[in-house]
């Protein structure tokens, strides 16, 4: 296994949408597990393959406070089952340090295939639901950062590559 670089907002490649896998193999699963040995690193609760730089529509999450309960969603295709929006506090670890009230669903229901590519459908609520749409949303080109008013999206963005810079 290995950690993984997390490509960082304003990155063009964040925007790239995700293709579909049409067949879970080896590789993805060695995909995988670099992925979670990343989000646990960083350290984080969900990260897409798009944060990485491979851009297939995968995506691990792990709510739990012992990192033991490890989600992968694969192609995963997702069901509004209540409209009412909840406001969540949300960060990311592609604009890493910056966290902004977003509203989304508060419950869904998700389909998608496991890392053997078996599929699977679940209804979420709460966090798990509210994570699970901001990872879709990575698979999908968007951020967290384009649910604010273009004046906070830009003052993130030019903090973050005067940060960028200077790291470089």
């Amino acid at each position: 296994m290995a950690v993984l670089d997390i490509l960082e907002f304003p990155d063009p490649r964040l925007r790239t949408v995700a293709t579909p896998v049409s067949e879970v193999t080896d590789r993805h699963r060695e995909l995988i597990a670099d992925m979670f040995e990343t989000m646990y690193a960083a350290p984080g609760i969900g990260l897409a393959a798009t944060q990485v730089n491979v851009h297939e529509r995968i995506l691990v999450m792990d709510l739990s406070e012992e990192q033991n309960q490890p989600l992968v969603f694969i192609n995963p295709e997702v069901t509004i089952l209540d409209e009412e929006l909840g406001e969540y506090d949300e960060g990311c670890l592609s604009v890493p340090g910056y966290y902004e009230t977003v509203n989304r669903p508060r419950r869904i229901a998700v389909t998608a295939l496991d890392r053997e590519g078996k599929i699977f459908s679940d209804e979420l609520d709460g966090l798990l639901a509210i994570c699970l749409q901001h990872e879709i949303d990575h698979l999908d080109g968007k951020l967290f950062v384009d649910y604010l008013s273009p004046l906070k999206r830009n003052r993130i963005r030019k903090k973050l590559e005067k940060d960028q810079r200077r790291r470089a």
